[in-house]
């Protein structure tokens, strides 16, 4: 969230998101905030495109200006103007660019990552725990042993992304993670299945709070939670494109004397060394760094873009230019985001919120396989959830922020899941018919997700670039601990109703319910706890404290939690 700062408005002195005291004299105009219109089809046919969009901000006041500064060593600091202003068409038509030069491609990187990390789930229905004589006890450590592993890389990676930069960390990921991938092709026993599921998280571990860092430099805050919202549908898309190819390659056992799903690791690690190929000259370092032999001697952007791409991003969000996107964080930086306890609220709900769903998803092809559907027959029948749950994860993405409400969006996901949970609880399943347990499953998959809210929402509520590259990580950490939790939630001793295994996870649904309510009363008592003591100030004493003031990030007295 902007700083909340004081500014004149009839006489009265209001909370705003704009500046204290805004004296526009001598400077352009600003455009209205009012008039911002976020999503296409919220603009009415007199909206004016032409108008101007440039938002008051910090910077629009001289004595608070100099207070937000950008360092000297920003990297798009020549193109830092407080003073630049842009119409509504512009900044459309730039946002427009920006998806197209830098969104796609990262939407792409991702569908790669889930390939090679979900095939896994696809390999089942070709006889893979036959093959290596393995129990689904073997299989649940193995889903164990790679969520930890992905676990502890998440944080290391991180850190060594800020201090590489993302464009040159990520191609990197993806290419060894690919050779590792591939090598799941001679897989021998439950030793290299292990081996190669733990190499393969420290690899991908990281990648994802990578690339939303990545992101970050191009977007305002809204826009990167409805860019996240299709970031994780690609996944979805990942998902079904994975049960098609599966569907082809595990015909292909018996060539060359191997299985099926041998050829499937393999094939679909080359797609993945393909694209981290291609991410080495389709990733620029910063929006205003995109001149290369391969995308050419100007740039993607022109000059007047970059001045919009920097300035509109960091009059949102100033704290965006604290660290240059090649600056390690330090030892006392981490410990210091580390110990941030008002973001632990959400950690502990990334810890819990998907579990519900977790097992369900896990052993859906196994189950299909159980219930007699063959081998192409189970790979088709889990893309139908897929497709349900890429429109319901859009449609709450964009409804949270349309009313820019967080909290009660997300917890909208557990109160879906909740009726067919109370089904498998209490139904009598053994003798059900195939085709209802199939339904009932592939609908609590198909619930929308607040995976892509909950990230953009810690990234809002870190308020700097540093707090972003450790919470970004500890939030997937917590994400991933819980899937390690959901995996050995399904036991064979359990099997194959996992009686045992649904009632726990209706009980963490319910108590995921009471931990949304529970973090929104905790960021309302925290906002307005600083609303008492920044009102109770002067504006000089406001002034007084932000010259003075050694407070950083969320722990400023003008910065208000978002929920």
């Amino acid at each position: 969230m902007a700083p909340v700062l004081v500014k004149n408005i009839g006489g009265k002195k209001t909370a705003t998101e704009s500046t204290i005291s805004l004296d526009s004299d001598g400077n352009p105009p600003l455009g209205v905030p009012a008039e911002e219109k976020r999503f296409w089809f919220q603009r009415a046919k007199d909206f004016d495109s032409e108008a101007i969009a440039t938002q008051p901000s910090v910077f629009d006041d001289p004595q608070t200006a100099e207070k937000y500064q950008p360092r000297d060593d920003w990297e798009n600091l020549h193109r830092f103007d407080p003073k630049a202003r842009w119409t509504w068409a512009e900044e459309y038509a730039i946002v427009r660019k920006i998806d197209y030069r830098i969104m796609i491609w990262a939407c792409i990187m991702f569908m790669a990552l889930e390939l090679d990390r979900a095939n896994l789930s696809q390999a089942l229905t070709d006889n893979f725990l036959t093959d290596l004589h393995f129990t689904t006890n073997d299989y649940n450590l193995g889903n164990t042993v790679f969520k930890l592993a992905f676990l502890i890389a998440e944080l290391p990676s991180q850190l060594v992304s800020k201090w590489m930069g993302p464009d040159r960390w990520i191609p990197s990921q993806m290419i060894l993670w690919s050779i590792v991938a591939g090598s799941q092709f001679w897989l021998s026993g439950r030793t290299s299945f292990l081996v190669t599921r733990a190499l393969l998280a420290i690899l991908q571990g990281g990648f994802i709070p990578d690339v939303i860092l990545y992101l970050s430099y191009f977007y305002k805050h809204h826009e990167l939670s409805i860019r996240l919202g299709f970031f994780w549908t690609m996944m979805s898309v990942a998902d079904i494109i994975c049960g098609l190819l599966a569907a082809g390659f595990l015909q292909m056992r018996g060539v060359l004397g191997y299985a099926g799903w041998r050829w499937l690791f393999l094939l679909e690690a080359i797609i993945t060394l393909v694209v981290g190929l291609f991410s080495f000259v389709l990733m620029p370092a910063g929006p205003c760094q995109t001149a290369s032999w391969f995308r050419g001697k100007d740039g993607w952007f022109t000059p007047r873009e970059e001045i919009i791409i920097v300035n509109r991003v960091i009059r949102e969000d100033p704290s965006k230019s604290d660290m240059h996107n090649r600056q390690p964080i330090t030892p006392k930086l981490l410990w210091k985001c580390l110990k941030d306890f008002d973001l632990w609220p959400l950690y502990i709900i990334g810890l819990a919120f998907q579990i519900p769903a977790v097992p369900e998803q896990q052993y859906l092809t196994l189950s299909l396989r159980q219930m007699n559907f063959d081998t192409l027959t189970s790979n088709l029948l889990s893309i139908p959830y897929t497709a349900l749950h890429i429109i319901t994860m859009l449609a709450l993405t964009y409804t949270a922020e349309i009313f820019r409400e967080l909290t009660f969006v997300s917890v909208i996901g557990q109160f879906w899941i909740l009726p067919f949970l109370i089904y498998l609880n209490v139904a009598d399943t053994a003798h059900a018919s195939r085709w209802v347990i199939w339904a009932v499953t592939s609908l609590l998959l198909a619930y929308p997700n607040a995976h892509p809210i909950q990230v953009g929402w810690n990234s809002r509520n870190s308020n700097t670039v540093r707090a972003r590259t450790v919470s970004a990580a500890c939030y997937n950490m917590f994400v991933q601990a819980g899937g390690i939790i959901a995996s050995n939630i399904y036991r064979a001793d359990d099997a194959p109703l996992y009686r045992r295994g649904n009632k726990q996870l209706l009980a963490i649904l319910i108590m995921n319910i009471v931990l949304y309510g529970l973090t929104k009363v905790y960021y309302v008592f925290r906002n307005k706890y600083r609303d008492g003591k920044w009102n109770a100030m002067t504006a000089e004493e406001k002034l007084h404290y932000l010259s003075t003031t050694t407070d950083e990030g969320n722990k400023r007295l003008d910065f208000r939690f978002e929920h």
